[in-house]
């Protein structure tokens, strides 16, 4: 609770600060050295890794590029055999899209959101670096396939029916299934701990209106993570079910259709280009307002044109199937989609125009500011020929030409890749004692400009002349030779740009202490002075430009005038404001260092990586042992409200720990179940779109009848009575220090009743005569029980750890944060549970 007059919060405090509070916070945020250095948790050092990760993948993809070009620079080339060249691409794209751009996105995130919000760290750290070490392990061992012939072949997009056992034998399909869903995993975890982080993390007075626009962006990438990303892990899923067990989801001969990959990849991959481009683009809007030292025009429509663009985007991945024999009707559709988002992009493009004109006078050409330029030269051209390609004719044309490569590289380089380099050295001060060297940037950046126009701005000829895309060489003599030359040329141009940088890297960048202070003259807060535990104190924000507008606030932060100037509960900490308006709620209490989460992430990636090679009981194995780290990993978090209120300077006391609604923890759980939810909505257009490709065989002719009512009514019985028995639980948690032998009991009754449920529904369709390899309807029906079933297994688990908190004494009516998250979880599975009881019993009989 906050006991002081709220008004007094905008003041920095005239209390002196005792002695030592800094000595002691740098003791508390120590970074780990030598070999404990994989424990680390603080925010820039794991956020460095992401980047320098991603970065490492960004090269490496790179280095493919160059193969491919060497290869396609003249007609007829023998340079690189057909598989080796399938492999190489497929891995590029791969690389590009999975290992490279979404996690150096999120990395960014890691590094600046908690600077910019001023936080001591995002609010679940090992979370973070549990994602990052996942990320890292599983894209390595990914990456590596491709030196032991092993790596996929099928084509980042992994079309079915070529990637089916049929024409894909061996493990390298796999590798891309398993170890791509397995990835995608980390990148949700980074989601939630940045959605939690951005909207409960803020300074106190940080309402969402004086947000920075890169929290904006982080928030809506964060929030289009949660509902794309299931759909490609679902399709992961169900390509590696069809080629592991025979469950015919993409095979026509049992009612599959192969253009259902299709609809759940590109669902997944549009949005993630906006996914991509939202974060960029908003560091865009970051630095501009910076270089013309005036504030950003049109702050309010940026905000409007990120909700937008990210809102479209759900609505155009049939973009990428207009020659696939879809419905005129749903081509005009999805073609005014498609032009349509390009007005929120617009909107921010006349911003940026308009705050430069602004601040003509005073506009400084720095590196960061011509990689800016760059950027709006190669993306509006990119969305031009984007709006060519959503206009249907058009596209029927250049379809798989390699117009459309030029076409995207124009908005992924472009609009991805220039403001990422422009970061690079306009945030290099805030982790860096160098600033990096602007004579060299100069020449990286024309380099990087020149050789990636000349490199790609042919391909718009070569598709118009009919080159298609994917093709490993193709016939001299087809007038496509010079272009292709000179495009490699533009390749190696670019590279050398790239290798530049890599050189000034190397000679200037220095992590570990922040370099000149606020060097660019930014308004924005990742510019206070920092340390290992981010910045003295946290300050009370009043505008959106606070160093700009409160010409003080560097040096009274320094000097921990503000809130949390020390550490009141012993250890690290930060403050956790409503979601709305960035009042002050409670201080969340974070654990530091350890060795569980890098176990948890290794150990899952082993399990993922040997299933795919089919190492079934080594993988379960890997299992259990990452099972075991999560319970060790987790145990610290629920700490309990033994340290009471504490004073966070300026005259107020906040609680430690609150459960509810108002908890970081449950915040949490509610964006996970978003996750399901997302994923289980795929299921549920999955199950219906196979019915309207075949609705003659829907359940084919032959095929069992769904179960008896009464099977159905047991089964739904069992997960109503899984709730009922979570509700008694809550209602029969003892208070502190107490046992009641009745509420471990209805916590090991729900778990059992929830997972019964899903047992019986699925021993009923076996007992019908049903077989998920017979048809696509019995794989669907069989599909909703596993994942009802995952979801009620993870409960299970979450059930013993729970019951080993309750009897040491660690979960009570008061120390509650455990058994909500648990409780949670499992109304959700009973939900979706009785949804599918309704979805596979009772729509066949309806239609029938």
């Amino acid at each position: 609770m906050m006991e002081a007059d709220r008004s007094h919060a905008k003041l920095p405090s005239e209390t002196p600060r005792p002695a030592g509070e800094r000595e002691e916070l740098q003791r508390i945020w120590a970074r780990p050295s030598g070999w404990r250095m994989f424990t680390a948790v603080n925010n820039t050092d794991i956020g460095l890794f992401y980047m320098g990760a991603a970065f490492l993948f960004f090269l490496l993809a790179g280095v493919l590029a160059l193969l491919m070009r060497t290869q396609l620079a003249r007609g007829d080339n023998s340079f690189i055999g057909q598989d080796l060249y399938n492999q190489i691409f497929t891995v590029h794209g791969t690389t590009m899209m999975f290992l490279f751009a979404v996690p150096a996105i999120e990395a960014l995130g890691v590094i600046l959101l908690p600077q910019m919000l001023a936080a001591r760290d995002l609010p679940f750290p090992r979370l973070s670096a549990f994602a990052i070490w996942a990320y890292v392990i599983g894209g390595l061992v990914f990456f590596l396939t491709i030196f032991v012939d092993l790596a996929p072949n099928g084509g980042w997009f992994m079309y079915p029916p070529l990637t089916l056992t049929e024409f894909s034998p061996g493990d390298n399909a796999d590798f891309w299934l398993l170890g791509i869903g397995f990835i995608e995993i980390s990148a949700i975890a980074g989601a939630i701990e940045i959605v939690v982080g951005t909207l409960r993390t803020r300074p106190p007075g940080m309402s969402l209106d004086k947000m920075p626009l890169f929290a904006w962006a982080m928030l809506i990438f964060a929030a289009m993570i949660v509902f794309a990303f299931p759909a490609v892990i679902f399709g992961t899923l169900l390509l590696e079910i069809e080629r592991s067990f025979g469950w015919p989801f993409f095979t026509a001969a049992k009612g599959g259709d192969a253009l259902l990959w299709q609809h759940l990849f590109w669902f997944f991959g549009h949005p993630e280009v906006y996914i991509i481009f939202l974060p960029a683009a908003a560091l865009v809007s970051m630095i501009v307002p910076t270089m013309a030292r005036t504030p950003l025009v049109g702050y309010r429509l940026n905000v409007v044109a990120l909700i937008a663009t990210g809102f479209f985007s759900f609505g155009l991945w049939v973009h990428h199937m207009f020659s696939t024999g879809i419905p005129a009707l749903s081509l005009g559709f999805f073609s005014a989609v498609s032009m349509t988002i390009a007005i929120p992009s617009g909107i921010q493009v006349f911003s940026w125009i308009a705050t430069i004109a602004a601040g003509r006078n005073r506009f400084k050409i720095t590196t960061p500011s011509l990689f800016v330029f760059g950027f709006l030269f190669i993306f509006v051209i990119g969305g031009l020929t984007g709006v060519m390609v959503a206009v249907a004719p058009f596209d029927f044309q250049v379809h798989d030409t390699y117009f459309v490569v030029a076409h995207f590289h124009y908005v992924l380089v472009g609009g991805m890749v220039f403001p990422l380099f422009a970061t690079y050295y306009y945030w290099a001060p805030m982790v860096s004692r160098n600033m990096l060297s602007e004579k060299l940037g100069r020449w990286v950046f024309w380099l990087m400009f020149i050789g990636f126009n000349v490199a790609f701005f042919p391909m718009h000829i070569t598709g118009l002349m009919g080159m298609p895309r994917r093709v490993w060489t193709y016939p001299s003599g087809m007038g496509w030779d010079a272009l292709n030359m000179v495009s490699t040329v533009g390749a190696f141009i670019l590279a050398a740009g790239v290798i530049l940088f890599v050189f000034d890297l190397f000679l200037r960048l220095r992590p570990g202490e922040q370099g000149p202070e606020n060097p660019w003259g930014a308004g924005t807060l990742e510019w206070l002075p920092t340390d290992v535990y981010s910045t003295r104190s946290i300050p009370h924000v009043a505008s959106r430009e606070p160093l700009w507008d409160q010409p003080n606030l560097a040096t009274d932060v320094e000097a921990g005038a503000y809130y949390l100037p020390n550490a009141p509960t012993g250890g690290r900490e930060t403050i956790v404001t409503s979601p709305i308006e960035g009042e002050p709620q409670y201080v969340i209490r974070m654990i530091g260092p350890g060795w569980a989460h890098f176990f948890a992430a290794a150990f899952t990636a082993a399990f993922f990586l040997l299933l795919t090679i089919k190492l079934v009981t080594p993988a379960l194995i890997c299992g259990a042992v990452a099972i075991l780290s999560c319970f060790v990993w987790v145990w610290e978090l629920d700490r309990g409200p033994e340290k009471g209120p504490v004073d966070i300077g300026g005259g107020f006391k906040l609680r430690t720990y609150v459960t509810g609604p108002t908890s970081h923890a449950w915040w949490a759980m509610v964006v996970l179940m978003l996750v399901a939810g997302s994923l289980y909505i795929t299921y549920v257009f999955s199950y219906l779109y196979l019915w309207t490709v075949n609705p003659q065989v829907w359940p084919p002719t032959g095929s069992p009848p769904p179960p008896s009512g009464e099977w159905a009514a047991f089964s739904a019985a069992l997960l109503i009575a899984s709730v009922g028995a979570f509700v008694a639980a809550d209602r029969l948690l003892p208070a502190p220090q107490s046992m009641n032998p009745w509420a471990p009991a209805l916590m090991l009754i729900g778990a059992a009743c929830l997972i019964g449920g899903v047992v019986v529904e699925i021993d009923a369709h076996w007992r019908t005569g049903l077989r998920a390899t017979e048809s696509s309807y019995a794989a669907m029906v069989y599909m909703e029980s596993v994942l009802t079933g995952e979801l009620a297994f993870t409960v299970a688990i979450m059930t013993v750890y729970g019951l080993a908190r309750y009897f040491t004494g660690k979960m009570d009516c008061v120390r509650r944060v455990t058994f909500e998250s648990i409780a949670l979880l499992t109304y959700y599975t009973a939900a979706q549970g009785l949804f599918g009881l309704l979805l596979v019993n009772g729509f066949p009989r309806i239609i029938g």
